[in-house]
């Protein structure tokens, strides 16, 4: 029981993130992911281009 209650006690202590910051951090991963998959996507493109180029030779 002595666990729980120091539980208990600690996240009373922790401060949460208000509804504000969990947009910001939200949208910022939501950007981040496109930018990657936009990239992937490129380079992906790119080296298929690339082996198709080199196998036709």
């Amino acid at each position: 029981m002595n666990f729980l209650k120091s539980v208990r006690d600690e996240m009373k202590l922790v401060t949460w993130p208000t509804s504000k910051d969990i947009s910001k951090y939200t949208n910022t991963v939501i950007v981040t992911v496109l930018l990657f998959a936009a990239f992937f996507a490129v380079v992906d493109f790119g080296v298929g281009e690339l082996f198709d180029l080199i196998m036709s030779l």
